[in-house]
């Protein structure tokens, strides 16, 4: 599929090369197996045939913290879903990511026309021990559901470890969603407890959250505690809002307590997160992340493929309701310095995050396809404006990455960067196919399949195919795979979502072709999900809205490519006598 002219617009150095965490590893597997690899393609053939051995030693390479150790890999691996990874060991999610508490910076908290705000790892080691000691004392249990309706903000980021030192399950939704969005997921998994902020700025405009979250509690009887972040307003009004505390009061030291932060040790496969992928019928499924699983696959490509460590800066425009946010709260497990943003990418000027990433000295820069075709339609130009330096990789995901997209960095952005294409999703909370810091950028392609992610193209027959478009699947199980589904029992949902096209071979839903020497290209959805700006919409979040107006008796939705894009056409067919106006 148009892997003839490969034009290469990176290369790292030898130096880069040498030193990056992928060839450390490299060492490592040779000297642990007795093995003499010497390039990425010989690692990624041994993690995906010993796939065993290759997790085993990503564990002890990541340095993963347990307080029992596995007694075996693996059971039942060519069991897919069904194969259980590590079963023995136990340990705790936040415990990994809280493994410093230094005077390093964890995070800096960047939002929309606010000076930047720092919290050292002591700083966020000591406020999550404050407020899971509050969850604790509200009666929260291991597999209770704690939720957030929050903006990017620290608090959210100290809600979540809280909750999960715990081993409480969290789950997330942006506050821009609707109220009718927020019920359709929180009210599947019944929480006990939500975090909220007052609201939050987009645009040059703040928007008051308060009223839609009294929306949200009067269908959602499950939820005994409300605890509201000021964001907007020093003092907001929680009068109106039931069982109601601000998170100052919420989040103070409280005497007579433990003066320390206790992590329940739990399976590798207790729950930690669930998100939310919406199909083509009913509600939002409900995905549930294993704490073990999303652990050491974060660990894996954020240490070899992405190559961060402590002295790095790294950032993702995200809010909390994308499972990109999940994936880069996993760099504190690295003892990085993670940016938040909140806000608008585009003020006060189109030029407003490339700004920010020279003034924090920002060195990996996430974003998605769609704001980089935004930046390249409003001509912005960071080479002209600013430096830069510390910048040394850009990560894309969301939607396919077009080769215009790359030129557009390489001519406007920086010449020296490492441009990495990433694809996987929520089902899966990590990538498929991502970067390498050994290998070249290629225009318009991925730089590789992830390690242990025996990733092919297929055909409809099931054929594996090489330079040709066809069905991306992975055909050998992988920790990161759902747990299960949010009230599925009999996991007909699981398998109808993933494993109803090929058995026992996991089907993404995307078009996927892979070079010879393994660079990748994909190709956007082969299912009937939308897919506008990088973001998955199931048709049936659509009808479900449009079903609820009075005067359309039938309506279709469909995605229809559009300036390297895809945009939504919403057909309605009118009651007799109705007219479509504006309202």
């Amino acid at each position: 599929m148009n892997f003839q002219n490969r034009e290469i617009l990176w290369e790292p150095s030898p130096d880069q090369s040498e030193n990056s965490q992928m060839a450390q590893f490299i060492g490592f597997v040779n000297r642990k197996h007795s093995l003499s690899f010497q390039n990425y393609n010989d690692l990624y053939v041994w993690s995906i045939t010993h796939n065993s051995a290759f997790w085993e030693t990503i564990w002890h390479f990541s340095k993963i913290i347990a307080s029992q150790q596995y007694l075996s890999v693996v059971s039942d691996p060519g069991k897919m879903p069904g194969a259980k990874w590590f079963p023995s060991a136990r340990l705790n999610f936040a415990e990994n990511l809280l493994r410093y508490r230094d005077p390093h910076p964890a995070l800096i908290f960047q939002g929309e026309g606010l000076s930047p705000i720092s919290l050292t790892y002591k700083d966020l080691h000591d406020k999550v021990r404050n407020v899971s000691q509050g969850l604790r004392a509200l009666g929260v249990e291991p597999g209770d559901r704690i939720v957030g309706f929050m903006p990017n903000l620290p608090e959210t980021v100290i809600a979540m470890l809280a909750a999960t030192a715990i081993g409480a399950i969290w789950s997330s939704c942006s506050p821009d969603f609707g109220i009718k969005g927020v019920l359709d997921r929180f009210s599947q998994i019944q929480p006990k407890i939500i975090f909220s902020a007052d609201g939050y700025r987009y645009n040059g405009k703040p928007f008051d959250s308060l009223e839609k979250l009294q929306g949200i509690l009067k269908e959602l009887p499950s939820i005994e505690q409300v605890i509201i972040t000021s964001y907007l307003n020093k003092e907001p009004n929680l009068n109106k809002i039931p069982n109601a505390i601000s998170y100052e009061d919420f989040s103070k030291p409280r005497k007579n307590r433990e003066t320390d932060l206790i992590f329940e040790q739990l399976p590798f496969d207790h729950p930690l997160y669930i998100m939310y992928s919406s199909g083509t019928s009913g509600l939002p499924k409900s995905i549930v992340h294993g704490a073990g699983g999303t652990l050491i696959q974060h660990l894996k490509e954020l240490q070899l493929h992405t190559d961060i460590t402590r002295d790095d800066v790294i950032f993702y425009y995200t809010t909390c309701g994308w499972m990109m946010w999940n994936w880069l709260i996993s760099s504190l497990a690295v003892g990085a310095t993670i940016v938040l943003y909140d806000g608008s990418p585009f003020h006060p000027g189109p030029d407003a995050l490339w700004k920010m990433a020279n003034d924090l000295k920002i060195t990996i820069f996430g974003t998605s396809a769609k704001y980089i075709s935004a930046c390249e339609a409003a001509a912005v130009q960071p080479a002209t404006r600013f430096k830069l330096k510390n910048l040394r990789s850009i990560l894309s995901t969301g939607s396919p990455l077009v080769e215009e997209n790359f030129d557009y960095i390489y001519r406007d952005v920086k010449t020296s960067v490492q441009l990495s294409s990433i694809s996987g999703g929520t089902d899966i909370i990590s990538c498929f196919a991502l970067g390498n810091p050994m290998l070249p950028v290629r225009r318009g392609e991925l730089q590789c399949r992830g390690l242990g992610m025996n990733v092919k193209s297929f055909s409809t027959s099931g054929k594996s195919l090489i330079g040709e478009k066809g069905e991306l699947v992975c055909t050998s199980a992988f920790p990161s795979m759902p747990i299960y589904f949010w009230n599925d029992r009999d996991s007909q949902k699981y398998l109808n979502a993933y494993f109803r096209k090929y058995k026992n071979i996991w089907h993404h839903g995307d078009y996927i072709s892979i070079s010879t020497d393994g660079g990748v290209k994909i190709f956007g959805r082969s299912d009937a999900t939308l897919n506008p700006g990088g973001v998955r919409i199931g048709t049936a979040e659509i009808y479900r809205v449009v079903d609820t107006l009075a005067g359309i008796s039938d309506s279709l939705v469909i995605g229809q490519p559009w300036a390297d894009d895809e945009r939504i056409i919403l057909f309605v067919k009118l009651v007799d006598g109705t007219s479509l106006d504006d309202e």
